[in-house]
């Protein structure tokens, strides 16, 4: 294989404190790689500001005019980390071989860049980062970021365990992505559905140097109910089977009612029936909820509007 020309995408929402930290990192990584042979000397780091508000591209550009290495593409308005990666994979076609998505705060280790090289060009198209040892992680992030990929696989979401959005795609596995039209996409969930031959590569994730990581409970919580929405169809038909078994119990207890009636038995029991009419109203709430979930996202899907408005690129 011909050495690769390799983009690192790197998705920005208020970084201006912390990209003059990574991006030395991310230069001095490709100026070894491309020193040894491993990538073209023509690879670039392309940074994606997703509608910043500190400064951020103020940050890229004044980068981009140092060293041309460094590009960017500014986004109008938050578009999410999605479709900011999403935005730099579409604009890498028919410019670059293969693409790294890899985050602003270093987290992930970019070290394992060169392994992720050396597995494309062993004929592994995707190539997923995949975290050995969440230490660094407070208990409660652990716990909750671990039961996240559990419930998505559960529910039909099929994602690689412990890998967030850090990996290597070449360009073939890119054009084949942006044969998925849906407005909202769940990029860890519809890249394992390409099919292309893949492998994983283990890496230690490490803490954050400055500032504070964007991923809020809520914003995980968000998350994890678009990307189970997005590519998954089993919660409605869980809400079936819990209609099923409501009636079912239903039957169940008229069956008793009418028992005791039979036998002369009072049936009392007010707190009971309160208490099953509030659980199952809360239940039929839910479903209600969980189906306007779906049917918003076919709204946004019928209207077809950008996932994203490039309003000034550097690249």
């Amino acid at each position: 294989m011909e050495v690769p020309l390799l983009w690192i995408v790197v998705p920005c929402y208020n970084e201006a404190a912390m990209l003059p930290l990574s991006m030395p990192r991310f230069e001095e990584l490709l100026t070894a790689m491309s020193g040894d042979g491993l990538v073209s000397p023509d690879s670039r780091i392309v940074y994606v500001d997703d509608g910043s508000t500190d400064g951020t591209w103020d940050v890229i550009c004044r980068r981009h005019e140092f060293s041309p290495r460094n590009g960017g593409l500014h986004l109008g308005r938050n578009a999410g980390q999605q479709n900011a990666m999403l935005a730099g994979l579409e604009a890498s076609v028919g410019r670059a071989d293969c693409v790294v998505t890899a985050d602003a705060d270093l987290q992930d280790d970019i070290g394992v860049i060169p392994e992720m090289v050396r597995r494309y060009r062993e004929g592994y198209e995707i190539v997923y980062g995949v975290r050995s040892d969440r230490s660094c992680d407070t208990l409660f992030k652990r716990w909750t970021a671990q039961g996240f990929y559990r419930v998505m696989d559960w529910l039909g979401a099929h994602t690689i365990y412990n890998h967030s959005e850090y990996r290597l795609m070449g360009s073939r596995a890119i054009a084949q992505l942006g044969r998925y039209a849906e407005r909202t996409i769940f990029l860890r969930a519809i890249v394992t559905q390409l099919g292309f031959p893949s492998a994983t590569v283990s890496y230690e994730r490490r803490r954050r140097e400055v500032g504070e990581t964007k991923y809020t409970l809520g914003k995980m919580a968000v998350l994890a109910v678009s990307g189970i929405t997005s590519v998954s169809v089993k919660p409605i038909r869980l809400v079936s089977a819990f209609g099923l078994l409501f009636v079912l119990v239903a039957l169940g207890v008229a069956a008793w009612v009418l028992w005791c009636m039979y036998a002369g038995r009072n049936v009392s029991g007010w707190v009971s029936l309160m208490l099953s009419v509030w659980f199952i109203g809360g239940c039929i709430l839910m479903a209600l909820g969980l189906i306007g979930e779906y049917v918003a996202k076919i709204v946004v899907d019928v209207k077809l509007r950008p996932r994203y408005n490039i309003v000034e690129e550097r690249i």
